[in-house]
């Protein structure tokens, strides 16, 4: 919990509480349902919450923005952006009901209000939103080809709406299509851990 306070100190009391909550709810969940790999809960705040917060340091989404979270799994980055942006409205899909369900309860466990969930495939969601955000579900052709039929046209933010996507490794090649459209943001330079040496955030306009 520290590593969420090193870098985003502003936090109300409640927002400490559902982000120190998260620990004991995705344990007690991942016994049951296996939604993050066993031997990377212990590294829960840093390779998952804080990863999903990687989000936040290249925009701040403002009152009122839809995101849809795109292949969410047990809630990442969907839950921890939830937290840090209240007003902020985020659906959460994911193809797997288990995983769904685990996302569900550990926003009804920490009082979220403003997150909706379905079950379902991305070709199936047609509501409109601000932003798809996605956690390296799938190459960005592909994702682009299904989410740009849910991008609304009215811009609300600092960034065009579009597709906002946590990936790590070589990109370069992967980017190469949409290279005047694309921006990739390291997340070295906002975290110090190791673990974000390769990481980045990468903002594709549809």
């Amino acid at each position: 919990m520290e590593i969420i306070l090193k870098y985003f100190p502003d936090l109300t009391e409640a927002q400490k509480q559902q982000f120190a909550s998260l620990y004991d709810l995705y344990t007690d969940w991942n016994a049951k349902i296996n939604v993050i790999s066993r031997k990377d809960i212990e590294n829960l705040y840093e390779h998952h919450v804080l990863h999903s917060l990687g989000i936040a340091k290249i925009i701040s989404f403002k009152p009122d923005t839809r995101i849809m979270d795109l292949g969410t799994g047990g809630g990442f980055p969907g839950i921890p952006l939830a937290i840090l942006f209240p007003e902020v409205k985020f659906h959460l899909v994911d193809s797997i009901g288990k995983k769904v369900r685990v996302a569900t309860e550990v926003a009804n466990s920490i009082g979220l209000k403003n997150v909706t969930f379905r079950h379902a495939r991305a070709e199936e969601e047609k509501q409109l939103f601000d932003f798809v955000v996605s956690r390296a579900v799938m190459p960005l052709a592909d994702l682009l080809k299904i989410i740009r039929k849910n991008i609304a046209p009215q811009q609300h933010n600092a960034l065009p709406n579009g597709l906002i996507c946590l990936k790590g490794g070589e990109l370069a090649n992967e980017a190469m299509p949409f290279k005047h459209k694309t921006m990739m943001y390291d997340l070295k330079d906002y975290f110090d851990e190791e673990f974000f040496e390769t990481k980045k955030v990468v903002y594709v306009a549809p």
